[in-house]
């Protein structure tokens, strides 16, 4: 990484995360966030002011392509923000951007479908999973409400909205960040999460008005069976990792949506 810098004396640091591919730079006040193999997808989303700003993309010797973005001061939202209409216009933003679905879409990306999502489910959770009443439930579920899951208009989704992944910058800009699971699929996908992650059902109705849709049975009903297809397999992976005390969270999550 340093040898990007040639000309100046960068400190350049790990920024965590899952694959290691993530670095902070910093040289004197400026400061810049790196990251090795980044989507060409991850312009568009600067374009469109999603994420901060690219500044610039560099491939190096061995092949790799490493992207530089500026690195903001700011914070990640509170669970309570993220009731706010700015979020709601953001999420809207990104669900009726034609370049983000059109550069998604030229990177070979398929939209995601139900019935993929339920084939993993039924292939991915363990027997002993489904000898817990609920898992079983749930699972019928799925299978039963599949027909109603038929949707016309398939978006680009972010796939994980969780208040974590909302910055505020220090001078009020707000990002949504991390988009690593980035798919064409029904909206309701982000939307239920959201809606059953941070609100009560009572401001649902006022909420998607701000985004730009009404609240139907119909989208009641997708919101619902992607959030507990997302719980089965919250379930199920926390349960690989013996992340045990999550995993019995998550159960009785299930008895609370459904």
């Amino acid at each position: 990484m340093e040898h990007l810098f040639d000309d100046q004396d960068w400190e350049i640091v790990p920024a965590g995360g899952a694959t290691g591919e993530a670095f902070f730079a910093q040289y004197q006040e400026q400061k810049l966030f790196l990251k090795r193999n980044s989507s060409p997808f991850l312009a568009v989303l600067s374009a469109e002011g999603i994420v901060p700003k690219l500044v610039w993309t560099k491939r190096i010797e061995n092949g790799d392509v490493i992207t530089a973005q500026h690195w903001l001061k700011g914070r990640e939202l509170d669970p309570d923000e993220m009731k706010s209409e700015r979020v709601a216009k953001l999420l809207n933003k990104i669900h009726s951007s034609k370049p983000l679905l059109s550069m998604l879409e030229r990177l070979g990306q398929e939209p995601f479908q139900p019935e993929h999502m339920l084939a993993e489910i039924e292939t991915s959770v363990e027997f002993d999973l489904l000898s817990l009443p609920i898992v079983r439930q749930a699972l019928h579920f799925l299978q039963q409400e599949l027909h109603q899951m038929q949707h016309e208009e398939y978006v680009v989704c972010h796939g994980d909205v969780n208040h974590n992944n909302w910055l505020l910058s220090d001078d009020n800009q707000l990002f949504l960040i991390d988009w690593d699971g980035a798919m064409i699929a029904d909206p309701a996908i982000d939307l239920g999460m959201l809606l059953y992650w941070y609100l009560p059902e009572d401001q649902w109705e006022n909420y998607l008005n701000q985004y730009g849709v009404p609240l139907t049975d119909e989208l009641r009903v997708r919101m619902q069976w992607y959030v507990v297809a997302q719980t089965l397999l919250s379930i199920q992976w926390h349960k690989a990792k013996g992340r045990f005390h999550e995993m019995n969270h998550w159960i009785e999550y299930l008895h609370k949506i459904l």
